[in-house]
């Protein structure tokens, strides 16, 4: 189905171009573009009734709607599990639907691609030529029961990656299954990369306006421009390196990498490794490089040390923890490199009995490093010194859309992209304009699914949303809230706040994590389009496995308590298992 024209620039002088949907809309209708070099007007659009789409697919592929539906050409960037999941829910109801995808394949992120930016590994070069940030030895962070859309069970299969915690690849197949059950790659148009998204001219905000569209094709000169009523931004946000301001990282002469572009230890073994960063990606990194390296120094802005990260610290000689807050006393006059002695662990845990423990936070939090040397030396705030061969600098990822032409509407403010309203919409420019993937610290397939269905309905007239004073207000009031409880805005989209601190095994998931409420925001974006709320299965796996992750860092994804086989086994006999059978779904 196609209700658009497919624009090309010509003369400067305007002109007028008639084009007809290809859907029987009772009276013939005709819709007029007027092009000039600088304005697209919208001449007429007559509002579409009787329209019927007949069903697609297997069993449940429905792609009806009813009469009272106005059915938009939307164009969705990226086809990750985010812009996979909002093709669906757009094409379901009754939206025309192109997505375009820089890739050859399907998956985002999860498309390994084991080529890196040697030329810029640092990533400060935009746009990047590599998307993906996996490494070859990834693996999930959360069983793969909680990861699954609602209705396509993340199902073991034969033959492939049947572990709890599988690798990427098995993610990978997942999503092709997925885009297979639904009939989606016909959707894609891959190679393709967005050039440019803009506000058609000339047209006030609101519900008629329309999109420009620039697209490139790969090993292709040729711009492709389009018309659309809306887009969705799907297009990730673990691409980008954030890195940090250090004095003389510009000069120092050894090999330094974002682990954007990290893929095997290989290339590390017999280096000293410093790891600058200490969540996800820099703990698994360091224990994967612990059996190659000669020494791996992980520099971690955290002051209080998790029961598991304890442990591998105790565990490897050549694993060493940076800041040694213990050594602050050393004077940071001194560039020396004497080696420190091992670590006390009982004065790393209880940090919280030093008497400067505030000052050492702010300077943590200011920087980890002090200084890099031409020569190789590597100086920590600590006054500790060590002679590196590599920095790996696991410092996160940066929100980036340089494709999009807002006017300023929306930008990206220290981490915080807005203004948008529940992460979703710019109220200025909704719903014609919305994103898809946005917040972080979530159970993010079931909660990408809300998002597009919430959007689906929205633009199809079936939900409305608040004016745009009202979303507004909320969003001023969300920001507000967040800043009095000291969230900085580099964490404004972190939405189920799982920064939790776990420090022994006696602590009580029940309790202290509280599953209902840390999962509220989930089912709260449910309620904005009656998405069912969160199994509590499923809330429950996921605070378990991640506080065993916190309290087991080197094995928590290999081993788990006898109580998770029981809830395991009830959760593989509820509905969201039950309703396919996974011989049904080819491999």
């Amino acid at each position: 189905m196609s209700l658009h024209p497919t624009i090309s620039h010509g003369a400067h002088e305007a002109f007028i171009l008639p084009f007809q949907p290809t859907v029987s809309c009772g009276a013939h209708a005709t819709f007029y573009f007027k092009l000039s070099s600088s304005s697209i007007y919208l001449m007429n659009q007559p509002t579409l009734t009787n329209i019927r789409f007949a069903p697609k697919g297997k069993g449940g592929k429905k792609n009806m709607v009813s009469e009272k539906r106005q059915p938009k050409h939307v164009c969705v960037i990226g086809a990750g599990p985010a812009g996979l999941v909002s093709a669906r829910e757009l094409r379901k109801e009754g939206h025309s639907v192109v997505v375009l995808e820089q890739k050859h394949d399907i998956g985002g992120q999860w498309l390994y691609d084991p080529i890196v930016e040697i030329e810029d590994a640092l990533g400060r070069i935009t746009p990047l030529k590599v998307h993906s940030s996996m490494y070859a030895s990834l693996r999930l962070m959360s069983p793969r029961e909680v990861m699954g859309f609602t209705d396509f069970p993340f199902f073991t299969k034969k033959g492939r990656d049947m572990r709890r915690f599988p690798g990427h690849r098995e993610v990978y197949l997942y999503l092709r299954d997925f885009c297979q059950w639904f009939e989606l790659r016909e959707l894609i148009k891959f190679n393709t990369r967005v050039e440019y998204v803009g506000m058609v001219y000339n047209i006030e905000f609101g519900s008629d306006m329309k999109w420009v569209v620039r697209s490139k094709e790969e090993k292709c000169e040729t711009v492709n421009e389009e018309i659309f009523d809306a887009v969705v931004v799907a297009s990730g946000h673990y691409s980008q390196p954030t890195m940090p301001t250090i004095k003389g990282i510009d000069t120092w002469k050894r090999n330094q990498i974002h682990s954007h572009v990290y893929r095997v230890p290989e290339p590390f073994r017999n280096e000293v490794v410093v790891i600058v960063g200490g969540s996800f990606s820099g703990q698994d990194i360091s224990l994967e490089l612990v059996d190659v390296a000669k020494e791996v120094h992980l520099s971690v802005k955290s002051l209080e040390l998790s029961e598991g990260l304890t442990k591998v610290i105790t565990k490897y000689q050549n694993l060493h923890l940076h800041p040694q807050l213990h050594a602050f006393a050393v004077s940071k006059s001194s560039h020396s490199c004497n080696h420190m002695d091992s670590l006390d662990m009982s004065s790393l845990i209880n940090v919280t009995n030093l008497n400067h423990y505030s000052t050492i936070k702010r300077m943590i939090e200011a920087s980890i490093i002090d200084n890099l040397f031409e020569d190789g030396r590597v100086l920590f705030i600590d006054g500790s010194c060590v002679v590196a061969d590599s920095i790996i600098y696991c410092t996160g990822y940066s929100y980036s859309f340089p494709f999009l032409d807002t006017k300023g509407i929306v930008v990206v403010d220290d981490g915080r992209v807005g203004p948008l309203y529940e992460h979703t919409f710019p109220p200025s420019l909704a719903p014609s304009l919305s994103f898809v993937g946005i917040p972080k610290k979530i159970l993010g397939f079931p909660f990408f699914e809300s998002q597009a269905k919430w959007i689906s309905q929205v633009l199809s007239g079936r939900r409305t949303l608040l004016s745009r004073d009202d979303m507004m207000k909320s969003l001023e009031e969300f920001y507000h809230s967040r800043e009095i409880a000291g969230i900085p805005k580099h964490c404004t989209h972190d939405i189920a706040d799982f920064d939790i601190k776990i420090k022994s095994s006696s602590y009580n998931v029940d309790r202290s994590l509280r599953p209902k409420e840390r999962f509220h925001y989930c089912d709260k974006y449910g309620d904005h389009c009656d998405f069912p709320h969160l199994e509590d299965w499923r809330k429950v796996l996921c605070i378990t496995a991640l506080r065993n992750s916190i309290m087991n860092l080197e094995t928590y994804r290999d081993q788990w308590d006898d109580h998770i086989d029981e809830l395991l086994q009830e959760t593989l006999e509820s509905p969201h298992f039950t309703q396919l059978d996974p011989e049904a779904i080819p491999s």
